[in-house]
C-alpha cells in the first residue's frame, strides 16, 4: 500500500532533497542532459520559479515540479513554462507526477496566467489538454514535442523563449564555486 502524498509549497529547507530526486529522476533518461537539477537551481537563485510544488510521502520529498515565466514574441504576457517535473523513481508511474502537474497549473490559473508552455512526450502531456499550437514555436524544438495550453482560449503567435535559467549545465555553479575560494 503506498503512503499518501501529500502536495505542498516548496521550501528553503528542500532545495537538496528536490536536486537529488532531480538527479535520480532523470538518470537512466536517454533523453535528458541531465542537467535538470541546475535548471531548477538557477530558477531558484534567479526568483524565477512562479510556482515550484514538492510531493511528499512519509514526510520527504518525492517529486517535484517547477513553472517560471516564458516570454512570447508577439508579446503576450503572464505565459509560463512548465519544467522540470521529477518523481523518484521508486513512486513513477503511481501518480505523482500527474498530481504535481494538475495542481501546478490549477495554482497557475489562481494566478491569472493566460497560459503554459512545455517541451515532452506528445504521449503524456496530451492528457492535461496541452496541445501543439500552430504559430506558437520554440526554436531548435520539433513541434511535435512543443506544448501550450491556453487558460484564456487566445492562442499566442511567436517564439517562445524559456527562462535564461533553463541554459544551466552546472560549469556556472562550478565557476562560482572557483571564485567563493580564491
Amino acid at each position: 500500500m503506498n503512503p499518501p502524498i501529500l502536495i505542498r509549497n516548496e521550501t528553503d529547507a528542500d532545495a537538496n532533497a528536490i536536486a537529488h530526486l532531480t538527479v535520480a529522476a532523470f538518470k537512466t533518461l536517454a533523453i535528458s542532459n541531465h542537467t535538470e537539477q541546475f535548471i531548477v537551481a538557477a530558477l531558484r537563485t534567479a526568483g524565477a520559479l512562479t510556482v515550484s510544488l514538492v510531493a511528499e510521502a512519509d514526510g520527504r520529498p518525492i517529486g517535484h515540479i517547477a513553472f517560471s515565466p516564458v516570454t512570447i514574441s508577439d508579446g503576450t504576457p503572464d505565459w509560463y513554462g512548465l519544467g522540470p517535473v521529477s518523481v523518484l523513481p521508486a513512486y513513477q508511474r503511481q501518480g505523482v507526477g500527474k498530481a504535481l502537474i494538475r495542481e501546478g497549473l490549477a495554482r497557475l490559473n489562481g494566478l491569472n496566467a493566460q497560459g503554459c508552455c512545455l517541451v515532452g512526450h506528445p504521449g503524456y502531456y496530451r492528457k492535461f489538454g496541452f496541445e501543439n499550437m500552430p504559430g506558437l514555436v520554440l526554436a531548435g524544438v520539433p513541434a511535435e514535442f512543443f506544448f501550450a495550453l491556453s487558460f484564456d482560449g487566445k492562442t499566442p503567435r511567436g517564439a517562445v523563449a524559456f527562462h535564461d535559467g533553463f541554459k544551466a549545465d552546472g560549469r556556472q555553479e562550478v565557476a562560482g564555486d572557483a571564485l567563493r575560494r580564491a
